[in-house]
């Protein structure tokens, strides 16, 4: 019997051989893990939302004062003209996407008709004359005194986003959605109304953004794809005809890829948005550096201030802006995905493809991707008239995002840590306060996220 002088059993000697290496030791699955859990949260898209909009509107003001400095002095005007007019917007955008955010879905049902009817009226307003003001070839404006100036068309595309998503909402519960003739009236009968009081004005991008809403409220309802292509032609057929019979758009399509200004210097605010953009290099000449927004590069504060951000800030600052549109973009379209409710699903559906059309159409357009349409980059351009709709629609999408079940019991769970009491103190034990409790038991369920 083998074993050492005490008598007990010599302990088996080791190989020697390496440990297995769990898979969970791994730092970048780990990291993976860990953004995952991060990225599955109930509170992830509420955050999204209100961080990505908010850091936007901010850089966006940052941009307009530094990108409008030269365009105030031309006209004669101080320096910080724009910029005040710019913040001034974006306090008034900033209550009503707080007025938005806390309001219930019904009080949101309960605007659309107003605000469709509402729209329709100023755009019939613009129209007649000694109302209507034309701003650059295009009469789609209204002065209400002073240098303060409304665009309705604007207001419409809010307007058509929460009376389309009202209809499509009341019509899914009737399960009339399944016929076409429900699917497609009045819903674009009304968008094609909309469609010629702003064509009427001559303003073709703002209609193309009016016209992606339509398509993305007809997707969301589940149209079927022949309805759909058939939408699609006719809505196609008719820009086409727009675009043909208009010098101007033509010469705008032709500039599309453009590397010189070309005859008549066509093509100039094309070739000096990429002039701008080239140099800006990696991370740009600096903020208010920029040599471009001298004059050679037309409306540098409003369609093309992202090309000013990019002589400015570099690439660096350009992907930046992208970044916040993708996840105000993604945030927006798991808001649509994960709600029950119908009209969230539409109206959250509809917000997101107009500030994503919008931004594709702005930003493929200083890119030389795209023709030129004349549309704001959303909450970063300057304009008080595109920017005060546009917050009210974060406002919605803040409010969806709180909604949803698990957010609302996450939000529910959160309680401001100054509300603690220290058990000591005056010589009296006091009793933890039942929040705590409530909190020690959310932390021993199954999920623990917040």
């Amino acid at each position: 019997m083998s074993g050492n002088r005490t008598g007990r059993p010599s302990a088996p000697r080791t190989t020697g051989r390496p440990a297995v290496p769990n898979p969970g030791d791994n730092p970048v699955r780990r990291l993976y893990t860990s953004a995952r859990r991060a990225w599955d949260r109930p509170l992830t898209a509420y955050y999204l939302i209100l961080g990505s909009s908010m850091l936007i509107t901010v850089l966006g003001i940052v941009m307009v004062y530094s990108a409008s400095q030269i365009t105030a002095l031309q006209l004669s005007l101080p320096g910080t003209y724009f910029f005040r007019k710019q913040f001034l917007a974006a306090v008034l955008g900033t209550v009503l996407l707080l007025l938005a955010s806390r309001m219930p879905s019904k009080l949101h049902r309960a605007l659309a008709y107003p605000m469709l009817l509402g729209s329709v009226f100023l755009m019939v307003l613009v129209q007649i004359p000694g109302i209507g003001v034309a701003v650059n070839g295009n009469q789609n404006w209204i002065s209400i005194g002073g240098p303060f100036q409304l665009q309705p068309s604007e207001f419409g595309k809010l307007a058509l986003v929460l009376w389309g998503a009202d209809l499509l909402a009341r019509k899914q519960d009737k399960r009339l959605l399944t016929q076409w003739k429900h699917m497609l009236v009045p819903l674009v009968p009304v968008a094609f109304m909309l469609l010629g009081l702003i064509m009427l004005g001559g303003d073709m991008g703002t209609a193309i953004i009016l016209t992606a809403i339509l398509f993305g409220l007809l997707w969301l309802a589940g149209a079927p794809t022949r309805l759909f292509a058939g939408v699609l032609a006719i809505a196609g057929t008719i820009g086409l005809m727009l675009i043909t019979t208009s010098p101007n758009r033509m010469a705008r399509l032709s500039c599309i890829g453009a590397t010189e200004p070309g005859p008549n210097d066509t093509c100039w605010q094309a070739v000096h948005g990429i002039y701008a953009l080239a140099s800006g290099g990696i991370f740009g000449s600096g903020l208010g550096a920029s040599v471009e927004k001298w004059g050679q590069l037309p409306e540098a504060h409003t369609d093309f201030i992202f090309a000013v951000t990019g002589e400015e800030l570099g690439l660096a600052g350009t992907l930046s802006v992208l970044a916040l549109f993708a996840a105000l973009g993604y945030a927006g379209i798991r808001v649509a995905g994960r709600t029950e409710d119908p009209f969230v699903r539409y109206a959250a559906g509809g917000v997101t493809t107009w500030i994503t059309a919008q931004a594709v159409i702005n930003i493929g357009a200083v890119l030389g991707l795209l023709p030129i349409a004349g549309v704001p980059l959303p909450l970063f351009s300057y304009g008080g008239s595109a920017l005060l709709p546009t917050m009210f629609a974060i406002g919605l999408l803040i409010a969806f995002a709180r909604e949803d079940p698990a957010a609302r019991a996450a939000l529910a769970m959160r309680q401001p840590r100054f509300g603690r009491k220290r058990a000591g103190g005056s010589g009296t034990s006091r009793r933890p306060r039942s929040w705590n409790t409530m909190r020690r038991r959310a932390s021993a369920r199954s999920s623990g996220e917040r």
